[in-house]
């Protein structure tokens, strides 16, 4: 794991930090989504702070991610290593890539957090609709994303970033649409 973040530390909760506005913060994670969408890996990448953590629990939303299995639970370089690995083309899986649409909505900016660095990172919630389009069919995929933002250099980057997926108990078929 990434030092420096647990996925859900319960008592390091602040208020909402100062410096944030509501529509730069929806604007970048719509530009995070179109990024995926596009397979545009490398811009994708540069979104990821150094510390940075993603994960995709599976079973329930609130499993422990070191204890119990979940579908990704990548610190910065694992993430580093997964986008080398789609970059290559050899990844089967998604040779021909999906087609992709992400749709957000009912963004909230929830509350701070806490990180190693001393200062307060911006936890926002919303949810998510995915529409993948592969040969063999199309799929929709739903649930709530918990992201951790945080400003360096003036940059909104992603620091955190827990995908809930509403039916997270089902076997996934596909994973692309997670990149």
């Amino acid at each position: 794991m990434t030092a420096g973040i647990h996925p859900d530390v319960r008592d390091a909760a602040e208020p909402v930090p100062a410096g944030f506005d509501p529509r730069e913060v929806e604007q970048f994670l719509y530009r995070e989504a179109r990024y995926a969408d596009e397979n545009d890996y490398d811009a994708w990448e540069a979104l990821w702070t150094d510390d940075a953590l993603y994960w995709v629990p599976a079973g329930s939303a609130d499993i422990d991610p070191v204890n119990q299995v979940s579908v990704i639970y990548d610190n910065r370089s694992r993430i580093s290593t997964r986008m080398k690995q789609v970059r290559t083309g050899k990844r089967y899986a998604q040779a021909p890539p999906s087609n992709l649409r992400r749709l957000i909505s009912n963004v909230e900016l929830l509350r701070g957090r806490r990180n190693s660095e001393g200062g307060v990172d911006l936890e926002v919630g919303a949810n998510f609709l995915v529409l993948e389009s592969r040969a063999r069919g199309n799929g929709l995929w739903g649930g709530r994303t918990t992201y951790r933002i945080r400003r360096v250099d003036g940059e909104l980057r992603l620091v955190y970033k827990k995908v809930v997926l509403v039916d997270n108990d089902k076997a996934i078929p596909t994973m692309g649409f997670l990149v």
